[in-house]
């Protein structure tokens, strides 16, 4: 277990490595296209990108050649530079791009960095070259081309990207790559990119038509098929019944709510941007919600609270809508409108430690039942801006910190890395690709309670202050459906297929006896589906295996005659011929074991 400060990716050597290739990347690419148009080139989780106005589109040729170009650049040992610069001294430098002119004016104005991204300061103006290459940046590189292996690089794909991730912007072409410390690194990578393309949910959501996201629609916004809609249920129901063991009541919120809602709980003030355009009813502004806390907070303010009562707990599945540029949309993971499994606790500050204690325990139980089992956190402490007594937040960090250690997870701190309202614990877990997918965040709010004026009744009788946790668990039920495909690959447990047996005739003449077994199976309260079409029997198993469907049982003459069954697994397993209640028997224990 760690308990030391989080390790920021960008002080890294690896972030150093992947932010300089991006540099001799667009270095290469203007070498191959003299008059191309910059925009920006920053490093990522695994790899980098750079973002480029062409004179036309690229092919699998050109990527070769710019990486050859790479190559050729990182051994003549290039140095990299750093430059403080003037706004005018810039607009010299990148007078021939238009990009980089643009930047250099919001940078001015003190609202954005060299990539677009909004600050709270106005950031120094700096540039980096390298060799014929000058670009708007603010590092960190390394210092020399050297410190990059150049067998341990790859240029991956083109993707189009509206400049600023605005549709209404020009469309420019994205170059991916990758660069790691050696070889072997990126031969790993990109071995989990082969298996992880296999694993696409977007893929595999067509495929077991499981949801669509259509233009004519909205972007962004998903449209579930009865398959996924039906393991969606499952989530739903095993959700309701947990939450209703653990004393959670259920509610149920609007999807508006007037401007001085928003006001009031200063979404309006710091959240904006990631909100849609008011409607106007009847002369009132009303604002489609991002969030469910406000709506939670005035059902418990409907009428005075006792201390008897405490804790608290709200839970809803509330659908929100936040505004996402199109550029950052991705599938299930990133949409514009989704379901948010949320609950909302109020407690007494000496409540506070035994409730985040049940409130992280019930998370990690929540998530290993749908198989997840490797857990890390990161601890995110006050930041130089919060509201609250300082006093009250080393409290809740304490209790955070402490409960983290009681679990046994393993865990970082992110100092000064929580909201302005509240530290919080951001829990990961790792699919079966071993990567990080954040899912569940337990929040302390200090500040809806003090705007709201939250109050409950002590045992001497005044009114008291009730601390506040924001709880997301799945984090939202599409990203969650997303991150499940991707870890069981669409073949899921059998309690979450939303057929869990496919029932196949070999002739016409099973027809009969199949039909009993499927009314037998469905009374049982298995999934199940009857296969009675003129079809090969090959064929129909080759169709219930696309579909991932656990358990295929095939009915032919020797079968129909004993009143049996063949069972066949997905796995390509041939369990062979059996009773139907043998096969039953099966079933509901692997349905009970979540298998």
């Amino acid at each position: 277990m760690s308990n030391g400060k989080k390790e920021r990716y960008e002080d890294s050597h690896l972030y150093k490595v992947r932010h300089s290739t991006a540099h001799i990347m667009a270095s290469a690419v203007l070498e191959r296209f003299p008059n191309a148009k910059i925009a920006i080139g920053p490093a990522i989780d695994t790899g980098f990108y750079y973002d480029f106005d062409l004179p036309r589109a690229l092919t699998p040729e050109d990527l070769k050649e710019i990486e050859a170009r790479m190559r050729k650049l990182i051994k003549e040992h290039i140095p990299f530079e750093k430059k403080v610069i003037t706004a005018e001294e810039g607009k010299q430098i990148f007078k021939d791009q238009p990009y980089k002119l643009e930047l250099i004016e919001d940078l001015e104005k003190g609202q954005f960095d060299e990539h677009g991204n909004p600050v709270d300061e106005k950031p120094e103006l700096s540039i980096y070259s390298s060799g014929n290459f000058i670009d708007l940046c603010r590092g960190p590189h390394v210092a020399d081309t050297m410190e990059i292996n150049p067998s341990a690089i790859k240029l991956l794909n083109v993707a189009g990207a509206y400049w600023r991730g605005d549709e209404k912007r020009p469309m420019l072409q994205r170059i991916y790559g990758t660069a790691w410390e050696n070889p072997d690194d990126l031969k790993a990578y990109l071995d989990l990119l082969e298996e992880a393309k296999k694993r696409d949910h977007r893929k595999l959501g067509k495929e077991l038509e499981l949801f669509s996201s259509v233009e004519e629609v909205g972007s962004g916004l998903i449209l579930w098929h009865p398959n996924g809609a039906k393991t969606r249920k499952i989530i739903e129901d095993y959700w309701r019944d947990e939450h209703e063991k653990a004393d959670y009541d259920f509610v149920y919120t609007p999807h508006i709510g007037k401007a001085q809602l928003w006001e009031t709980s200063g979404h309006l003030g710091f959240y904006k941007e990631n909100m849609y355009s008011p409607i106007d009813i009847e002369g009132q502004e009303y604002y489609i919600k991002p969030m469910n806390c406000p709506f939670h907070v005035h059902i418990y303010k409907s009428r005075i609270r006792s201390y008897r009562e405490l804790p608290v707990r709200f839970a809803e599945m509330g659908t929100v809508y936040r505004y996402e540029r199109s550029g950052v949309l991705h599938g299930l993971l990133r949409v514009r409108g989704f379901t948010q499994d949320d609950a909302h606790h109020f407690c007494s500050p000496e409540q506070m430690p035994d409730e985040i204690d049940f409130v992280l325990n019930f998370c990690l139980d929540m998530l290993r039942a749908f198989g997840f089992v490797n857990f890390s956190a990161y601890l995110s402490t006050m930041p130089e801006k919060a509201v609250g007594d300082p006093e009250r937040w080393k409290d809740a960090e304490a209790a955070l910190e402490a409960s983290l250690k009681r679990a046994g997870i393993a865990y970082e701190i992110d100092e000064g890395g929580g909201a302005f309202y509240g530290p919080k614990i951001d829990l990961k877990i790792k699919d079966a690709l071993q990567r990080e997918w954040q899912l569940s965040t337990i929040q302390f709010d200090f500040n809806l309670p003090d705007k709201f004026d939250l109050t409950y009744i002590g045992e001497d009788g005044e009114a008291h202050r009730p601390y506040m946790i924001h709880r997301a668990l799945l984090g939202s039920l599409e990203r969650f459906f997303g991150v499940l495909i991707e870890h069981y690959a669409g073949a899921f447990p059998v309690w979450l297929m939303p057929v869990q047996a496919m029932i196949i005739p070999i002739a016409d003449r099973h027809i009969p006896y199949a039909d009993e077994v499927y009314k037998k199976l469905r009374a049982a309260g298995l999934r199940v589906k009857l296969d009675d079409r003129s079809e090969r029997m090959n064929a129909k198993i080759r169709d219930a295996e696309k579909q991932k469907i656990p358990y295929m049982l095939i009915i032919g003459d020797q079968e129909m005659e004993n009143q049996q069954v063949s069972l066949r697994l997905r796995s390509g397993e041939n369990p062979g011929v059996q009773s139907l209640e043998d096969f039953l028997s099966r079933a509901k224990q692997d349905i009970a074991a979540k298998i």
